[in-house]
């Protein structure tokens, strides 16, 4: 609408509204404050954390225990340590999840409390949560934008939104156009929005949303509303949680069948299945996981990753594609001078960022028709001091030592480029004192200064004389615009007129600069234009400037580290799309002739047309928030694991949907880091692929210690369950032994192996297949045959005790966790122990030592042995189970010789 409809249309003017009028329409639009989400309730992820499978098998088997012991008129030990188990891994769970999310109050805090607003006639300051639409508001630099607002006057005013849309630049405002309905927000240059920041001229609106309706505020109900997918461990751990209980609850159906038919008592057959059930559930697994991924994260830290969420930690080994945002997270989110064109000749500028540091390296160009070759000299210098003169930016250093640049970003480069060149702009300033000025703005593409020269030393390449003219007029803006107001130019020999095809030679140059991404802006001058009243022409040509948000310097090699792991990354941007082709071409993620996909393309393709584009395109510009979390979505639906990076508000929706949400720890706003699972403490994009390679390593180890202690959980039961279909009566394993083997002399090798050191290999593979499961690529396999093996060697062993009249429980107990010791050994890696390092993981030989001399503890120590139900061994019997113990390691050891030889003969093949 034109500013005077969107008045009418909220029934308000430029006289703003009454009081009595913005009190009914606070009580009809509520505060101008964005609502949180109720979350779940403290109670209600407690009470969630029961809902697990296992853990409701082992309630159940408490149940059943300690009704058993009442029946014996027994102490019910068994039930209560079942009892404290499952007390404690709800305890861990509700920890790991109990974290508040603080996002929505982040967003909330966003909103400047007060603010000017135009009642009753009269400019008054209120807070920012009395506004209501219809408030008319006035704002200057340094002001935050507290609602969604219609511009009705300007003055210079441009708005900082990178917070919103991502971009950099400073985006100048108008009050005149009317636009599109469906024009997107980066584009909507007569509103502004709230949490953006005024940075420059002042301004006065109209609010036409407030809270909720902002366009804050439908990404706060976004945020809402995402899903926080599940990470692919948490999956995992469901699907082993139901197959390990379904695989239990049949093999004791089985066993209590057979055993009946074979005569065995009833209560007997109750006892075994109650240790059956407590020796198929990993007990000490949850623990683990939760201390391996703390490490993990530990180590992450020191690499520049802060995982805000554990589960996080695993996810990043799974991850196969990585969603960034361009600005801030591929670049530096700083524009840079790239390069002049001047004269004839084209000028590379180097350096990075904001730092004084860089050289100016000519080379020549193809003259037009009618121009002499080279530059003239003083050119190159008076378009540098142009840039300066021309705009508003300053360039400083501040105590620290780093430089930065106060005002648009645009500008400040102009500056920067002059220093590299040895000029300084604050002493050129106040030199040539500006003494009029015609401000930027989007009607005319041009901003100009009229600046006091009386000496002329700044005219001298104009072969002007100092008496000539005591004021020179300095233009930047489109080079489309300033080329047309321009009659003449500076060739290699001076000022030449400026032909048809010379013009559009300078065009050509413009748009070649263009192609590659970078933004570019022209440079004019005029001596003896009296002041602002008379139109701009006649002016002289200076230049071209071309700058560009550079990409940082080691994201080319990062991406180059996701492709050889596997992992495809995608740019998703706000900014222009030729730029974001040149900045994917230049870190190597796309091809100079990549397809890029804009967000009004993207808004008409439904759901399934917009899969079958994410599996091909890895460019998307113009894009929207709420395009990025369908993107995120999308891929997911795809069966990707995603991580989605990104710094500004306008990302937090999209970090809490994907698998793992990486936010920028330096640059980053308060709403992407509450949003995210990790946080990039150095704002590097490398961090992200040092964090995925911790991630593969905690996988693996992961991996490492599931296939021992499921393993030997397999062994345990199939020896449990052999008893009575052997003929025995009684329990070779009572539940409290049973627990003591899964917590402590499982527990503490498999918290050893997850100190394990990764290989050079990690991350030449390829990474977990989305949905995979935890059993895949042989793990199942593995633990079900050393199981089997396991089992075999201890029920033989378990034979030979009852037969010989040696206390048989008491050495399967013993005999069970001795062998572990060795599992644990082997698991470690898939070569032959003489070909590993013995000492690269010392906490697993103390972790061995440690847990084998507790195990004689419990034999040895009478009050221990009352306890846990053992009889003292003699020195015979103790080493009889230490050498079936070392069956097992030796099995393994000649299983990996075996396949070591096969995999060798297959590669010689």
């Amino acid at each position: 609408m034109a500013s005077e409809a969107c008045c009418q249309a909220l029934h308000s003017g430029i006289d703003g509204l009454s009081s009595t009028d913005a009190k009914l329409r606070l009580c009809s639009h509520g505060p101008n404050r964005l609502e949180l989400g109720e979350g779940r309730s403290t109670w209600r992820i407690l009470w969630d954390q029961f809902s697990n499978v296992m853990l409701l098998m082992l309630l159940a088997v408490a149940a059943v225990s300690g009704a058993v012991a009442l029946h014996q008129r027994s102490f019910p030990k068994d039930a209560i340590a079942i009892l404290v188990i499952v007390l404690l891994n709800a305890l861990l769970g509700y920890a790991q999840e109990s974290r508040a999310q603080q996002a929505l109050l982040a967003l909330r805090n966003m909103a400047a409390p007060l603010v000017q607003v135009r009642r009753d006639a009269d400019w008054q300051q209120l807070s920012s949560e009395t506004l209501v639409p219809g408030d008319v508001i006035r704002l200057e630099a340094g002001d935050r934008v507290p609602a969604d607002a219609r511009l009705l006057e300007v003055a210079d005013l441009a708005a900082q939104e990178a917070a919103l849309t991502g971009e950099a630049e400073a985006v100048f405002k108008r009050s005149d156009p009317v636009l599109a309905v469906d024009t997107p927000v980066l584009e909507r240059h007569n509103c502004l929005f709230q949490g953006t920041d005024v940075v420059r001229g002042r301004g006065v609106a109209v609010v036409t949303a407030t809270g909720m309706g902002t366009q804050l505020g439908q990404i706060a109900g976004m945020l809402n509303t995402a899903g926080g997918e599940r990470t692919p461990l948490q999956a995992r751990l469901d699907g082993l949680a139901k197959a390990l209980v379904m695989s239990a609850l049949s093999l004791v159906a089985v066993v209590v069948v057979l055993g009946w038919l074979l005569g065995q008592p009833l209560l007997n057959l109750l006892e075994v299945s109650l240790s059956m059930a407590v020796a198929i559930v990993p007990e000490g697994l949850p623990a683990v996981i939760t201390v391996t991924l703390a490490i993990g994260t530990q180590r992450m830290v020191r690499r520049a990753a802060l995982i805000r969420r554990l589960p996080a930690v695993e996810a990043l080994g799974s991850v196969t594609v990585i969603c960034s945002d361009k600005t801030g997270t591929l670049t530096q989110n700083r524009q840079v001078v790239q390069e002049l064109r001047v004269g004839c000749e084209a000028v590379a500028v180097s350096g990075q960022g904001y730092e004084p540091l860089g050289r100016l390296t000519s080379r020549g160009l193809t003259a037009p028709v009618g121009a002499e070759s080279g530059c003239a000299p003083g050119a190159r210098t008076l378009l540098l001091q142009a840039g300066v003169l021309c705009s508003d930016a300053e360039h400083k250093q501040r105590g620290d030592g780093h430089w930065e640049v106060l005002g648009d970003p645009t500008e400040g480069a102009l500056s920067v480029a002059a220093l590299k060149a040895g000029i300084d702009d604050f002493e050129l300033r106040s030199h040539f004192r500006r003494v009029a000025e015609i401000p930027f703005s989007s009607d005319r593409q041009l901003m100009a200064v009229w600046i006091d020269d009386p000496q002329g030393a700044l005219q001298q390449p104009l072969g002007v004389s100092a008496a000539g003219s005591t004021r020179l007029l300095i233009s930047k803006g489109s080079p489309e615009t300033v080329i047309s107001l321009c009659e003449r130019w500076i060739d290699g020999r001076g000022v030449i007129p400026l032909s048809a095809t010379q013009r559009q030679w300078w065009m050509d140059q413009a748009q070649q600069l263009a192609a590659g991404g970078l933004r570019v802006l022209a440079f004019a001058c005029a001596p003896h234009h009296p002041s602002p009243s008379q139109e701009l022409q006649g002016l002289v040509f200076l230049g071209l400037m071309a700058q560009l948000d550079p990409a940082r310097p080691e994201v080319g090699a990062a991406v180059a580290t996701c492709r050889k792991a596997g992992i495809r990354p995608i740019m998703i941007t706000g900014d222009h799309p030729l730029t974001a082709r040149a900045i994917a071409a230049s870190i190597g993620l796309a091809g100079a002739g990549s397809e890029v996909l804009l967000g009004r393309e993207l808004e008409q393709l439904d759901d399934q047309e917009l899969r079958q584009i994410v599996a091909r395109c890895n460019i998307y510009a113009r894009v929207a928030p709420e395009q990025k979390l369908r993107i995120v979505k999308a891929l997911q639906a795809s069966g990707e694991v995603v991580a989605m990076t990104g710094d500004g508000i306008n990302d937090a929706p999209a970090l809490k949907q994907a698998h793992i949400g990486v936010a920028m720890g330096r640059t980053g706003t308060d709403v992407s880091k509450e949003a995210a699972d990790m946080v990039l403490l150095d704002d590097n994009f490398a961090s992200i692929v040092n964090a995925v390679e911790e991630g593969r390593l905690v996988y693996a180890n992961i991996r490492r210690f599931v296939k021992y202690i499921l393993g030997s959980n397999v062994g345990e039961l199939l020896t449990i369950g052999s008893a009575p279909l052997l003929g025995l009566v009684g329990v070779p394993l009572t539940p409290l032994q049973i627990l003591w083997m899964n917590l402590v002399t499982d527990g503490l090798p498999a918290l050893a192996l997850a100190l394990e050191p990764g290989d050079a290999q990690l991350m030449q593979r390829r990474p977990a297949q989305p949905g995979e499961s935890i059993f895949a690529r042989g793990l199942g396999r593995y633990i079900l045959r050393i199981g089997v093996v396991f089992a075999l060697i201890v029920i033989s062993l378990m034979l030979l005790a009852e037969r010989s009249g040696w206390p048989w429980p008491t050495m399967v107990f013993t005999t069970l966790c001795l062998a572990q010791m060795g599992h644990a050994l082997s698991a470690r890696s898939e070569q032959p122990l003489l070909q590993v390092p013995a000492f690269s993981n010392p906490w697993l030989l103390v972790a061995v030592a440690l847990t084998s001399a507790l195990q004689l503890l419990l034999l040895y120590v009478p009050p221990l042995a009352r306890f846990f139900g053992t009889t003292p061994l003699s020195g015979q019997e103790l080493l009889i189970c230490v050498g079936f113990s070392l069956l097992l390691l030796l099995y393994l050891e000649l299983e990996k010789l075996y396949g070591l030889g096969r995999l060798r003969s297959a590669a010689d093949c």
